[in-house]
């Protein structure tokens, strides 16, 4: 098959939606916040990547499945699908419990070290705390979003999505203020929405599978196959590796942060709230193109993989660049949404300015790197960012011995970090090797 502009964008577009509107979660998290005080909006940063790096483990094990699922779809081999997808969701479900359990034992002695602000780690705590929760039902939602980007049946993740939004703004104006009679709970209550906001998701996507998935085409039953099960770990091992190392970075760069100021701190969320939005458009893309190499390769048509792949950055580059226009004609207005502090607007202006300017570089290289994990060489891509995580922290350590640093200058360790991930990716890709490895 040879993906056309029109079906790549059709099978994209489910996706892009359902995590833009799953990204406004953590946005109208930082919005409310930021109307409460920069304390809490920092904190919300903190808690946010610390818990996200977290979460990349279950999500890098879900892009495993979705290509081994994807690999299976293009084959033809559908019974084998469902096989698939049931040791990749008792994995997960498995898995929140353990991590569920640890983050509640460890995190608050972890994030006292890391955090100088005792304001700030009272408040990031809190957060945790009750955010924890999540991990519960966001795990298994991931594998079920697995089955569907696999068999390109996407559609339904944005009924899904916008199912989680609407919950989740509606549990935050009510637990963050104390509305229609609930208590005010500040940066609790938006941990709590954001927890509840998932439950639903994950009820909703299993109600709709029950119902509307054909469970005899695709042997939709509860099975244990060891050998699979054994397979699919030694996939997704490396990209649940891999995705951990991708977010973690974040983490520490708020760190970095943090030692400099709270307004720094709070600037900074607000610039990166507003990235993750164009993170959504590429990282909509980069799952997109995981499944359609997966599945091109199954089909036997390796020879499309780089066409394809070019096809995907053109359409990223047609969605991004008005986006990142707008984005910098109305940057005031933008960034005022966040909060009415005009220092923390002021020191927020630059970052976002030089956060625009990635996103060019970030498409190639988010796009190729996806290119090798579909492929099934994930174990390559995890060696890709082990490589560039040592460089990025490096040039933040250079950057914190020196104190004055502008914030902007912080933000130009994810222009570094890209075009090493740019360079790494497509010089592998440029090789034949990829072609001729099997699932």
């Amino acid at each position: 098959m040879n993906y056309t502009y029109k079906q790549i964008w059709l099978i994209n577009l489910p996706i892009l939606v359902s995590l833009l509107m799953e990204q406004l979660i953590h946005v109208t998290d930082s919005i409310f916040l930021g109307h409460v005080s920069p304390i809490d909006l920092g904190a919300s940063a903190l808690a946010t990547l610390y818990y996200t790096a977290i979460y990349m483990l279950g999500f890098g094990f879900s892009l495993g499945l979705q290509v081994f699922i994807a690999r299976r779809n293009g084959e033809g081999g559908f019974q084998e699908v469902g096989k698939i997808f049931y040791q990749g969701l008792v994995f997960l479900s498995v898995f929140a419990v353990i991590v569920f359990l640890l983050s509640g034992l460890f995190s608050p002695a972890l994030l006292r070290l890391l955090i100088s602000s005792d304001p700030v780690y009272q408040a990031t705590i809190h957060y945790i705390k009750w955010w924890d929760y999540s991990y519960l039902f966001a795990f298994p939602l991931l594998a079920i979003r697995a089955f569907f980007i696999g068999t390109t049946q996407t559609k339904i993740l944005t009924a899904s999505s916008l199912v989680m939004v609407v919950c989740n703004v509606g549990f935050d104006y009510l637990l963050i203020f104390g509305k229609a009679g609930f208590p005010a709970l500040g940066i609790g209550g938006a941990a709590i929405g954001s927890s509840l906001a998932g439950l639903i998701g994950l009820l909703f996507l299993i109600l709709y599978m029950w119902q509307q998935v054909d469970k005899k085409r695709y042997g939709l039953r509860p099975a244990v196959d060891w050998g699979v099960a054994l397979q699919l770990l030694n996939i997704s091992v490396w990209t649940m590796v891999r995705s951990f190392f991708c977010m973690a970075p974040w983490f520490f760069f708020f760190v970095a942060i943090e030692q400099v100021g709270e307004y720094e701190l709070a600037a900074a969320n607000v610039v990166r709230s507003i990235s993750m939005i164009f993170f959504v458009i590429v990282n909509s893309f980069t799952t997109t193109t995981i499944s359609l190499v997966s599945h091109l390769i199954g089909a036997g048509r390796s020879m499309e993989v780089m066409p394809t792949c070019r096809r995907v950055i053109n359409l990223n580059y047609a969605i991004g660049f008005p986006l990142i226009l707008l984005a910098f004609v109305f940057s005031e207005d933008l960034l005022r949404l966040f909060t009415r502090d005009k220092t923390v607007v002021h020191t927020a202006f630059y970052p976002f300015c030089v956060m625009l300017s990635t996103f060019i570089i970030s498409v190639p290289a988010y796009i190729y790197c996806n290119t090798v994990i579909g492929t099934g060489h994930t174990k390559t891509a995890f060696l890709f960012q082990v490589v560039n995580i040592a460089i990025y922290l490096l040039y933040l350590f250079i950057l914190t011995c020196f104190p004055g640093i502008p914030l902007a200058l912080y933000w130009s360790a994810e222009q570094l970090y890209v075009i090493v991930l740019l360079v790494l990716s497509l010089a592998y890709l440029t090789g034949n090797r990829w072609q001729r490895h099997n699932l």
